[in-house]
């Protein structure tokens, strides 16, 4: 493991699920959760859509100063963009995009994205590993294709594109995205069903090894990690974050819990077996699922 990395701590942030693959309107808010006010003449407005893919805006403030990023792009062309509108966020307020990995229901918005933005060579950060094409080859004999995103296409919108393999900050220092998560689990085994093309042939592509996370540091409180499918296992994207920062505290986790591979009893038993010993003191998965969801941080006292 390299040198720690300094990751300035911010009074506040705002984490708001953009793309999901649900939404449900009628959900109530919380203390911790806050979503889409109802109103009377809900039929006729424009309505948040839900895909099988993930996108969410974070927001830090540190000493009166609002920065947003904006990590993954789900999957359709536009759909980012509509529920960014629907929610009222404003696209020219980003200051840069991170990639979590390349599966397509992670960047399948980010043309769309950056043609709304335009050439203002607005960063995406990303690991080199995001343009492999790939597949996957499920028991059944199914496939479905995996396309990694355009380099090309991305290059012609006046993308900043910063391929790092390991960890990088943004924001000045508010941000850190981890890089290549290290593997130290036993029972975190990636995603055996995957493949990658390489010189044409079909080789087994298990580990995902783009698969990265963002993280903040909530002052007095602890680290909020977002992650997007926790390719890496998220234990091991815990691990790796507090190595990296020298913070054991874990405020929130917002993001996918895959184990894929294993039965469904034993993923549960294995994370629950192994939180304890990473300082995980917010669970909010159960709230945290939803288009247009939004969690305000701090929220204890």
């Amino acid at each position: 493991m390299s040198d720690r990395t300094t990751l300035l701590p911010v009074e506040a942030a705002d984490v708001t699920i953009l793309v999901d693959n649900f939404v449900d309107i009628l959900l109530p808010g919380t203390e911790t959760v806050q979503r889409a006010p109802l109103a009377w003449n809900w039929s006729e407005r424009e309505q948040l859509i839900a895909e099988h893919g993930y996108s969410l805006l974070l927001t830090v403030q540190r000493e009166g100063r609002n920065e947003s990023i904006l990590y993954d792009a789900g999957l359709g062309r536009n759909t980012v963009l509509h529920n960014m509108d629907v929610l009222a966020v404003q696209v020219n307020d980003l200051r840069a995009v991170v990639l979590s990995h390349g599966h397509a229901d992670h960047h399948g918005g980010l043309e769309g994205l950056f043609q709304r933005v335009g050439r203002r060579k607005l960063p995406l950060v990303l690991h080199p590993d995001v343009w492999r094409d790939r597949r996957v080859v499920f028991p059944t004999g199914v496939q479905i294709h995996m396309p990694p995103p355009s380099h090309n296409d991305l290059d012609r919108e006046g993308v900043t594109i910063v391929e790092e393999r390991g960890p990088s900050l943004l924001l000045d220092g508010m941000v850190l995205v981890t890089g290549q998560v290290e593997r130290v689990t036993d029972f975190e085994k990636g995603f055996p069903l995957q493949q990658a093309r390489t010189n044409g042939e079909w080789e087994p592509d298990t580990w995902i090894w783009d698969d990265q996370a963002v993280v903040c540091h909530l002052k007095d409180k602890g680290l909020v990690v977002l992650s997007s499918c926790s390719h890496a296992g998220v234990i091991n994207v815990l691990r790796h974050v507090q190595q990296l920062t020298g913070i054991d505290n874990v405020y929130a986790f917002i993001g996918g819990l895959h184990l894929t591979g294993g039965l469904p009893d034993q993923r549960r038993y294995s994370f629950a077996l192994d939180v304890s010993s990473c300082f995980l003191f917010s669970f909010i998965w159960d709230q945290q699922m939803g288009v247009g969801a939004q969690f305000i941080a701090p929220v204890m006292t």
